[in-house]
């Protein structure tokens, strides 16, 4: 194990999130952002004050990322949709928004919504669907493409259960994808051809049957290396751009579900958690931070105009 000092963030707030998720660093703002899926929010944290806002959504929402003006991309329930945050939302308070669709997919069964999703270096944003009810194990998730022109593509990876883990390499031309579902529990890698936006040559990155949790949200570090929230482990765990295993760091959360790195120099790890039914921990549902002694990359925005 790494020996790095985990810290719970306080301003996140005293409530713990259901379930914590994509959480995206604005520069621009010096604040950090994130979903708490069935609770219908985004979150935000200005680090430097500490205020705290959130805005409720008229659905779930479980990803999203911003274009150069601002406007949230959303990965939701019934699909894409676009979103301007008021400035109404302070301690205390929830701001309602209502959002614009923009695509959707031909769902395949009832139930399911968008999960992971995050922009490429190039600024598409790449989202995967999937069957709320994770105990049917039914592999009718698929990854999409929303281009720059706002066009969603046709399913790009199809027969996922559980679809996690987005992320690029620092030059852009390799893909990351997993599957947390407890019966897949697998990373995958691609090349991609940055140019027309495709993945392609899928092969197996790393197997967490051989190592501790599932593979849940995760980022690329300036290295280039692979950090994925170990799911059910309690444990970040960081692989090389060759798929070996190099660190493992304790988190308090027995369910860590996304890292992100933000801070004004890029030196912070933020990660969100999951509550589990049973409230395992008065950790989980939490926020941490962590200085894993190496830096980030700045999260591409949108590329479209929304």
């Amino acid at each position: 194990m790494t020996n790095v000092t985990v810290e719970r963030v306080t301003g996140a707030g005293a409530v713990p999130a259901m379930v914590g998720e994509s959480p995206v660093w604005r520069a621009q703002e010096k604040a950090l952002y994130w979903v708490d899926i069935p609770a219908q929010k985004i979150v935000r944290l200005l680090v430097e004050t500490g205020e705290r806002g959130e805005w409720l959504l008229p659905e779930k929402v479980a990803c999203l990322a911003f274009d150069r003006e601002g406007t949230v991309l959303a990965g939701c329930e019934t699909g894409l949709f676009a979103f301007t945050l008021t400035q109404g939302s302070v301690n205390g308070t929830t701001a309602p928004v209502t959002g614009r669709k923009l695509a959707a997919p031909a769902f395949p069964f009832a139930g399911m919504r968008f999960n992971d999703g995050r922009c490429d270096r190039q600024g598409r944003f790449w989202s995967g669907t999937m069957v709320q009810d994770m105990a049917a194990a039914n592999p009718a998730g698929a990854l999409y493409r929303f281009d720059e022109h706002g066009v969603l593509s046709a399913p790009v990876v199809d027969a996922l259960i559980v679809q996690n883990g987005l992320a690029w390499s620092p030059d852009g031309t390799r893909m990351y994808l997993s599957d947390s579902h407890p019966s897949r529990r697998l990373i995958w890698a691609f090349d991609y051809d940055v140019a027309a936006g495709e993945p392609r040559n899928r092969r197996v990155f790393a197997d967490l049957h051989h190592y501790a949790g599932r593979p849940d949200g995760a980022a690329v570090d300036a290295d280039g290396c692979y950090w994925i929230c170990a799911n059910d482990a309690g444990l970040l765990l960081r692989f090389t751009p060759q798929g070996k295993l190099d660190r493992q760091i304790v988190v308090p959360a027995a369910k860590p579900a996304m890292c992100a790195f933000g801070g004004a120099a890029l030196d912070t790890l933020f990660v969100t958690s999951i509550r589990p039914a049973t409230g395992d921990t008065e950790h989980d549902g939490h926020l941490f931070a962590l200085r894993p002694g190496v830096t980030g990359l700045r999260e591409p925005e949108y590329a479209g105009v929304l």
